[in-house]
């Protein structure tokens, strides 16, 4: 350690004695302020797109305070090792209760931060992304639950239907809305039958049952005049009529 080192640490050791012995809120200052680079690293190691590194930066200070706070230098342990669990464990509630677009039950969000934590290491020990199954192994959990924290992580984020497809100089206005789902012609038949549902039930029984045998059981004229019992050239007029009656109040 060099003596430029050596002497930061010791002004560090007497600050944190001086502040834990008599509460001197300079000291404190003091030790947060030569903490800040220490909290900004920890922060940046969750920057991600989405999230603003500034504000988890300040999630970050929070634990860094909460750290000098409660740290008692009379049990002969470094500051920085006591700080950094402090500062994660910060950084990890502030994602769990704020960072998840869908409401995700909290057990359920725990479970989803300890799958990941070891698919990082099982990626570094391994070499390639690790298989579900590994993942299940190496925590103790069933295949089903690990599948389900792959599944649940997928509510982390969410992307605005709004968010244009095209970042590049060839941005055409197109959305993620205009890349998803499709126009579903049918929705039209959805309000053509809801305009003459009240015209068909007027009908006369004969004529809906003529009409439900054409365009619902798609039967030929002389099929539906020999199951009714009438003659094809009737059949087609109570078709053609029932048409009339029901275009009528459609255009209406």
């Amino acid at each position: 350690m060099s003596a430029l080192a050596l002497s930061e640490r010791n002004d560090e050791e007497r600050l944190f004695e001086r502040y834990h012995r008599t509460g001197d809120p300079t000291a404190r200052d003091e030790l947060i302020r030569r903490c800040l680079p220490l909290a900004r690293s920890l922060a940046g190691r969750y920057a991600r797109a989405g999230e603003s590194l500034e504000d988890l930066v300040q999630v970050a200070n929070v634990g860094l305070i909460k750290a000098v706070d409660r740290f008692d230098p009379t049990r002969g342990i470094a500051f920085s090792s006591f700080a950094v669990p402090s500062i994660l464990g910060e950084l990890k509630r502030h994602f769990r209760d704020h960072g998840w677009a869908a409401r995700v039950p909290r057990p359920l969000q725990e479970r989803v931060l300890k799958v990941n934590t070891c698919s990082e290491r099982l990626s570094s020990r391994l070499g390639r992304s690790p298989k579900p199954r590994e993942v299940a192994a190496e925590t103790g959990m069933s295949l089903d639950e690990v599948l389900e924290a792959i599944e649940a992580g997928t509510a982390f984020d969410s992307m605005s239907l709004d968010a244009p497809v095209s970042r590049g100089e060839e941005d055409d206005g197109a959305t993620y809305a205009d890349s998803v789902g499709t126009v579903d012609e049918r929705l039209e038949l959805v309000e053509y039958r809801s305009v003459v549902a009240a015209t068909i039930r007027a009908l006369p029984t004969r004529e809906r049952e003529v009409l439900v045998l054409r365009f619902a059981e798609d039967m030929t004229q002389s099929e539906i005049a020999s199951r009714v019992g009438i003659s094809q050239m009737h059949v087609s007029r109570l078709i053609r009529r029932s048409l009339e009656r029901l275009q009528a109040v459609a255009v209406a």
